[in-house]
Order: C-alpha cells, then structure tokens, then sequence
C-alpha cells in the first residue's frame, strides 16, 4: 500500500461516517469535487467499487461496509496515538463529536464555546443538534448531552446544569382575555401549545408535583411543534399556554414580556448530563470538553 491510500482510505471513512461528499468536504477542509475524485482513484486502485453514489446521497457498498469495518478500529487507534501525543505535550488536540438535543445545545453548550475553543484551539468540536435519542456508539459519537432521566444505565453520565425546573408561561397579551389557571386541572380551559417527543412520536403531558401529589396533563391547543424555540416563540406571540424549561425564558420573564402561572406545582428535577459509554477510554479531547462543561457540586447543591 502507498502513502496515498492511507489518506485515501481516512478520508473513506469520514466519507461512510457523513453519507455526503459535502459534509466530509467540509470536515476534511476540501472540496467536494476533490473528494470524489480521491473517492474515485481510491476505488480503482483497489479495484472495486466501495460507494454507492446517488443525487441526493452516498452509501457503502458490502464491499465498502466490510472494509469500514476492519478500518475503525484501526482509525480509532491511529486517532488515539496521536492524542497521546497531545497529552504529553499537556495541550489536548483532537476532533470531539457531540450529539446534544436543542435545548442542550442552547444551554449548556453555546454558553461553554467562547472560551473552550479560545483555550483549547486544537480541539475540534463538532455538535450534532438531534431531538432524538441516539445510540452514540453506533452512530459513532464521543458522548452525548440529554437530561438524566433519558439516559441508560451502562454510561457515565456528568452533570452539566444544576437540577431544573418546567415553568408555564404566556405572554400578558393571552392573559388579557384568558383568566390564568389556578390548578392543573384549569388547563383543559386554556388554548396550550403542545411538544411532539422526538423518539416516541407521541404528545409529551404536562407534568406537576405538590406536595408529593404528582399528576400528568394531557392538555390541548391549536399548535404541535417538536423544538422548544417554536414554542416560546408562539407563547410571545399570544397563541396560548406553554411548558418549557424555566431557564430558557428566565430573560423573558424578567422583562415582562411572558408571565408564569402554577409556579408551585412546578418541582426540580435532574438536568442535563453529558454521557458515554464506560466502556470506552475518554480522549484527552474529550476529558477537557468535559472538565468545561461540568457543573461544580455546590452548584449542584444549590438549585
């Protein structure tokens, strides 16, 4: 084998990894003309065809399946020697790939950029927004960022916020012509804006707590959207009652522009954690995103 087939065969895999030449071009930093032509010379030197090409998409062939197969442990290994070398240099480098869902990216991840990359400017941080609950390893993420009680139990899974707390809100233009519930049970009167769960597919119920009674909501309204910045959007708008993480409008509520009702039905619960399989060794790149994104036990304490 030369020297350009080991380039060729890595840019393979991220090409497998993508299912597009336009997301591994820009992962790789070429064109992706250029990558098809690598992609092309690649499959006539081995003679055989490793993808299959279309309009819209690129998959592996059996062939290409089978060579990505022996080809990932061996990346992972190369990928691994060359952050050990990082770490004795004691400056972390590397590509860290994050599956988050949008909340999480909004809340814990784009408040840690700023000074993660301006710290660590060897570190590539890719953040794959995904309301879905993925299995990481098969879709070969280095962890993921969801709230705790999705998580499996065979990770580790790091705290990343203090505990939380749901909050329902509207803005004072529906509470003009709406009387604002007094109890759970008043929202069968109220025009509420629905959450569509990602992975079940099904209407996610309004949950409350008091006083150790707890009660699920199943509640109705003329708007189902499955991304929270919709929700708060159509609440500002007047459209009717939403649910929604207490910090994602905490801005809004300090000014006036969405008020809160049944606040103490309203109880903490876990947040956010970073996970990974504990099976799996954590990078150097890895175990920094970590150590930036990790909440402080007093912290903790105190929500």
């Amino acid at each position: 084998m030369n020297r350009e087939d080991w380039g060729s065969l890595a840019a393979f895999a991220v090409v497998a990894e993508e299912r597009s030449f336009t997301r591994a071009a820009a992962r790789l930093g070429v064109s992706p003309s250029a990558l098809s032509h690598t992609m092309r010379r690649l499959e006539e030197r081995l003679h055989i065809q490793l993808l299959a090409r279309s309009t819209r998409s690129v998959s592996t062939t059996q062939a290409g399946e089978q060579l990505l197969t022996r080809l990932g442990p061996a990346m992972e290994e190369i990928s691994g020697a060359v952050e050990d070398l990082g770490r004795l240099l004691e400056r972390p480098s590397g590509h860290v790939r994050i599956t988050a869902s949008r909340s999480a990216a909004r809340m814990v991840v784009a408040p840690i950029l700023p000074g993660f990359t301006q710290r660590y400017p060897e570190i590539v941080v890719e953040i794959i927004v995904d309301t879905a609950l993925i299995n990481i390893v098969a879709q070969r993420f280095d962890a993921g960022i969801r709230l705790g009680e999705s998580l499996e139990k065979d990770v580790v899974a790091v705290p990343v916020t203090g505990r939380l707390r749901m909050a329902v809100v509207a803005s004072p233009r529906y509470f003009a012509s709406h009387p604002a519930p007094s109890t759970p049970h008043d929202l069968g009167d109220h025009r509420c804006i629905n959450f569509r769960l990602p992975t079940a597919g099904t209407i996610y119920k309004w949950e409350f707590e008091q006083r150790h009674h707890k009660m699920e909501v199943g509640v109705e309204g003329p708007l189902v959207f499955d991304d929270e910045g919709f929700i708060i959007d159509a609440a500002l708008a007047g459209l009717g009652l939403a649910y929604v993480i207490e910090d994602q409008v905490a801005s809004l509520l300090r000014a006036g522009a969405l008020s809160r009702v049944l606040d103490d039905w309203c109880a903490p619960f876990p947040g956010f954690f970073l996970y990974y399989p504990g099976r799996r060794q954590v990078s150097p790149a890895l175990a920094a995103f970590i150590e930036a994104a990790r909440v402080p036990a007093k912290s903790r304490k105190g929500r």
